[in-house]
């Protein structure tokens, strides 16, 4: 006997790629069939979040709510956060949701689901660092990016009134991790602290106020991507008075300085911390084969040992296909292109037909980052030529900018992404030029 029901693609994480996949399934084949759970009810560009921290970029402006995309895009939004998972059964827990004054939203709810695909990404790796999670302030969410900001403004407000007093009263950010999370960080503080006249401190106080110091354990920033990107970003920033410190190993913090494995001390007002990812803790009790960072075991299909379980994004150890036997990174592109691979395979499954093994194959199109408004460096990958070109200035800027309106025509379509792109351009105003130290 055939089933009248309807088949069911749940996916939980509303981040890059899992939000992509859903509003493209949605679109296509209807809410009936399409389910996207996120614990948020809004979703934001994870590579804007440093722009958030450094308060030059708008929340509110910025995000998307999962409710008006669901409805937009022809899926159905579950607001709740996965508890666990009735494999047999096929179905999915969620905890209850509770309001601002502990009120439960919505009880606790279970999902059931033909094909699950797990799209729940990353979030910081503190390496069991001394001090790390109680003075530090990592990145991964928009309600993190918020608190920095807010205590961002107070610690500036605080050093210039103490500034009117003291000499030597500078306040001093550290930034741990000189990846593209903390290069793009510095740089927008640096715009940030361009703006210090908007909260009342004159601008000519801005080189007085603050101290950025990038602190990375390797060799080298951007160790990940080619030497002349990691050597162009790093003059770029010293040359706007950010300290760079390579081959630091921080072995603690504390509230008012960071020590490393030397015993170096370094003054510490703020702490971001932008050094490692590890995928969620929870994965682990699923039942299925995790690595030593919580990422789902996968393979070439994104595939995980359970036939029903397909996973994508950050949360993923995928094999890399070549001749290195590495692992896929985690970043946006792969999540982008192994939503568009999903979208395919998932959507032939609703179709009711047959899938084949042909697998994920990643296509890397270089890398880029943005070290200020008017400025980023990048480099990127000839596609025919299977050569690399350096890209840097304006230009490597606008490319940097367009990943950012992909990813919003991915979910949205062409037209609406026209209107978001052009209101974005006209926020991000280039700001004036201020040497810190």
């Amino acid at each position: 006997m055939v089933s009248t029901q309807p088949f069911q693609v749940l996916i939980v994480g509303g981040g890059a790629g899992g939000l992509e996949l859903a509003a493209k399934l949605g679109r296509q084949f209807g809410r009936k069939h399409v389910f996207l759970v996120d614990k948020d009810t809004d979703h934001i560009w994870k590579p804007s979040l440093h722009e958030v921290a450094a308060g030059t970029l708008d929340i509110h402006r910025e995000g998307l709510s999962y409710f008006m995309l669901a409805r937009d895009c022809g899926f159905t939004f579950v607001l709740g956060e996965m508890l666990g998972i009735d494999r047999q059964a096929r179905r999915v827990f969620l905890a209850p949701v509770l309001g601002e004054d502990q009120e439960e939203v919505f009880p606790a709810r279970e999902l059931s689901y033909d094909m699950l695909v797990m799209a729940v990404g990353s979030k910081s790796n503190f390496f069991n660092t001394q001090g790390a999670r109680e003075h530090a302030i990592a990145l991964d969410s928009t309600h993190q990016a918020e608190r920095f900001r807010l205590k961002l403004l107070n610690q500036l407000i605080s050093a210039s009134r103490r500034g009117d007093r003291e000499q030597g009263s500078a306040l001093y950010i550290n930034i741990v991790g000189g990846g593209a999370t903390g290069v793009e960080l510095a740089a927008e503080l640096l715009e940030a602290s361009a703006d210090l006249s908007f909260y009342g401190i004159p601008a000519n106080e801005a080189e007085r106020e603050v101290r950025i110091t990038l602190l990375e354990g390797a060799e080298r920033i951007l160790s990940a991507l080619p030497p002349k990107l990691s050597a162009t970003a790093q003059h770029l920033l010293e040359q706007r008075g950010v300290t760079v410190r390579t081959s630091v190993r921080v072995s603690r913090i504390e509230s008012d300085h960071i020590e490393d494995a030397n015993g170096t001390q370094f003054p510490s007002d703020l702490c971001v911390w932008a050094a490692g990812i590890e995928a969620p803790a929870f994965l682990a009790q699923l039942g299925l084969p995790v690595n030593r960072i919580n990422q789902l075991v996968a393979d070439r299909c994104l595939r995980t040992p359970d036939p029903h379980i397909l996973v994508l994004g950050d949360c993923a150890q995928v094999p890399w296909g070549d001749e290195t036997g590495g692992f896929l990174p985690a970043r946006a592109q792969v999540a982008h292109q192994q939503a568009n691979y999903l979208r395919k395979r998932l959507g032939a499954l609703i179709q009711g037909q047959e899938l084949d093994d042909t697998p994920f194959v990643f296509k890397d199109y270089g890398s880029l980052v943005s070290v200020g408004h008017s400025r980023g460096v990048g480099s990127l990958m000839g596609v025919l030529s299977g050569k690399s070109w350096f890209v840097e200035g304006l230009l490597a800027r606008i490319m940097y900018m367009s990943l950012h309106l992909m990813h919003y025509m991915a979910v949205l379509g062409v037209l609406r992404t026209g209107t978001l792109a052009l209101g974005r351009l006209l926020s991000k105003r280039a700001a004036p030029r201020v040497k810190l130290h």
